[in-house]
C-alpha cells in the first residue's frame, strides 16, 4: 500500500495518489491530469476510483477530464447533484482497491455533500481518513459556502458538529487526518502549516476536537471571524459541478506565441495579465495591464481581482513559464487565455510600442517624502490591519479594492503598501488601469516600513 500527498503550495491544496496492487485511487484532483497520469504509468496500476470530498470553491478539479482519460468511476457522497455521471456514495459504504478498502463517512457542515474517506489497510485497520474542508490540521472548514436559504450558516456549523463527533472522533488515535488544505487557504481561519497530523495530536492541539466544547460554544467559534470569500468560489462550485473546457484545449490556446502587434491588438477586448516579477513590471509594462506575479499567490489573487472569470485573457511572462501561468490560471476557473507575449516586453519595446511605469520606492524613501496630506493605503487584510498600520492610513483591503475605486480621485498621489510587497504591485496596477495616475508603490511594505523607519503605527480592530 502506497499514499502519497500531492501539495500545490499556491493553492494550499492537498491531492491523493492510493495505490494496493495493481490498482489505485485519487482523492481531489487538480484541475491539470497529467501528474496522475504519470503516476498511473509509473506504478503500473489501473485507475479504479476518483473520490471526491465534496464540491470544492477555491479551485476547479479536473475529475471529468480524468475519468474520460482512464476510464475511472468519480465517487461523490450523499447530496451531490452534478451535470456528468458519477456514483453517488452511500454512508458507510466500502470501496476495494487491491488489498485495501476506503469506507464513505458522510459529514455535512462544510458543505451538504462533505464526505471524508476513511482508508483501511492490508489488515483491515483504519489507517487514515482523508477529511476534504471537514477537519483541517488545527483547524475546521468554515460553515458559510454553501448557505442555502433554507440553512444558515449556523445551522451548516450544527452539522459540522455532529458529523466530528459522530464521525470522526470515534476513531483511534494512530489514524492520519489528511486534509485538502493547508495553512494559505481561504477555506478555514487558522489552519497549520503542517499539511497531516495524527488523530491523537489533533485531539489536542484542534480546539475543534475539543470534547469540553459545546455545540454552542463551537458554532460561535467557527462562525466569527470569517472573512468575505472571495468572489470566485461560486464560480468554482458551479464549474465543478458542470462539464468544462477540456484543459487540454485551454494549456493549447493560452501558449499561443502572437507577435507584438497582433498580441496590442487582441488585447483591446480582452485583460492583458502581466506574471513577472514586481520591480520588472513596475520598470515597463504594457499598458493598462495588471500585475500578478507567478511567484506568489497568483491563482487566489487572480480568481480574487478578476471580476469576470469568462473573460479573455493575455498574458505577458517569463520565457518558459507560460504553461504554468496558464495552469494555474485554470485552477481557479480562468480557462480563456489567448496566448502570451512572444519576445516580453523587449519585444514589445522593439516593436516601438508604448509601455508605462509605476514608481516603486524604499520605505525610507517614502518616510522622506511624505507629509501630513499625503494620501497612504494599506491594502493587507483585516488582520494584518489590526496588528498594526500607519496611524495616517487609509485602509483599503486588496480583496474588495474594486468596491472602493470611487473613492480615489484620478489627480491625487497615493502611496500604497502591503505586508511584502506583493499585494500592493497588484493593487497599484488596479488602480492605474482605471485611471488612477499616481500610485506609488512602497517596496517592502510594512515589514520594511516598521524595520526602516520611524514612522508611527498603532493597533485597531476594524470590521469590514
Amino acid at each position: 500500500m502506497n499514499v502519497e500527498q500531492i501539495y500545490t503550495g499556491c493553492l494550499a491544496e492537498a491531492t491523493y495518489f492510493i495505490q494496493s496492487k495493481n490498482e489505485c485511487a485519487i482523492v481531489d484532483p487538480l484541475r491539470e491530469t497529467s501528474v496522475y497520469l504519470e503516476k498511473i504509468a509509473t506504478t503500473n496500476t489501473q485507475l479504479k476510483y476518483i473520490f471526491i470530498t465534496h464540491f470544492h470553491a477555491d479551485f476547479v478539479s479536473g475529475h471529468v477530464d480524468l475519468a474520460k482519460e482512464t476510464g475511472a468511476q468519480i465517487v461523490f457522497g450523499p447530496n451531490a447533484e452534478a451535470e456528468f455521471e458519477f456514483y453517488q456514495a452511500h454512508d458507510d459504504e466500502e470501496f476495494e482497491i487491491g488489498d485495501i478498502k476506503i469506507k464513505a463517512l458522510h459529514t455535512p457542515g462544510h458543505t451538504l455533500e462533505s464526505t471524508c474517506y476513511l482508508l483501511f489497510n492490508e489488515h483491515n485497520n483504519p489507517y487514515c481518513i482523508f477529511t476534504g474542508d471537514t477537519l483541517f490540521i488545527g483547524d475546521v472548514g468554515r460553515p458559510d459556502l454553501a448557505v442555502k436559504s433554507d440553512l444558515s450558516q449556523a445551522d451548516l456549523a450544527q452539522l459540522l458538529y455532529q458529523s466530528l463527533n459522530n464521525k470522526i472522533k470515534p476513531l483511534n488515535d494512530e489514524v492520519i487526518i489528511y486534509p485538502a488544505h493547508g495553512a494559505g487557504s481561504a477555506c478555514g481561519k487558522n489552519m497549520s502549516k503542517e499539511t497531516y497530523d495524527t488523530l491523537g495530536n489533533q485531539r489536542k492541539l484542534n480546539y475543534a476536537l475539543n470534547d469540553q466544547l459545546s455545540a454552542e460554544d463551537f458554532i460561535n467559534e467557527v462562525t466569527c471571524g470569517l472573512n468575505q470569500p472571495p468572489n470566485y468560489f461560486p464560480v468554482n462550485v458551479a464549474m465543478n459541478k458542470g462539464i468544462n473546457k477540456a484543459f487540454d484545449q485551454i494549456i493549447k490556446n493560452g501558449t499561443t506565441p502572437l507577435a507584438p502587434n497582433d498580441f496590442n491588438k487582441m488585447g483591446q477586448s480582452a485583460m492583458v495579465i502581466d506574471c513577472r516579477k514586481p520591480h520588472e513590471f513596475a520598470e515597463n509594462h504594457v499598458p493598462n495591464s495588471i500585475f500578478i506575479g507567478l511567484d506568489g499567490g497568483f491563482a487566489p489573487w487572480a480568481g480574487t481581482v478578476i471580476e469576470d472569470l469568462n473573460q479573455k485573457v493575455l498574458i505577458v511572462v517569463e520565457a518558459g513559464r507560460e504553461s504554468e501561468a496558464v495552469t494555474r490560471l485554470a485552477r481557479v476557473g480562468i480557462d480563456n487565455t489567448m496566448g502570451f507575449l512572444d519576445g516580453g516586453i523587449e519585444a514589445w519595446k522593439n516593436a516601438g510600442l508604448k509601455t508605462e511605469k509605476i514608481r516603486s520606492i524604499s520605505a525610507q524613501q517614502f518616510e522622506a517624502e511624505i507629509n501630513d496630506g499625503s494620501n497612504i493605503i494599506d491594502v493587507r487584510n483585516n488582520g494584518e490591519y489590526a496588528n498594526g498600520h500607519l496611524v495616517k492610513s487609509t485602509f483599503r483591503p486588496l480583496d474588495n479594492i474594486h468596491q472602493n475605486i470611487e473613492d480615489y480621485n484620478i489627480d491625487t498621489e497615493y502611496y500604497i503598501h502591503c505586508q511584502g510587497g506583493y499585494r500592493s504591485m497588484i493593487a497599484c496596477s488596479l488602480l492605474k488601469a482605471q485611471g488612477i495616475k499616481d500610485v506609488i508603490d512602497i517596496k517592502g511594505g510594512f515589514v520594511s516600513i516598521s524595520k526602516s523607519t520611524s514612522l508611527v503605527t498603532e493597533k485597531e480592530n476594524i470590521t469590514v
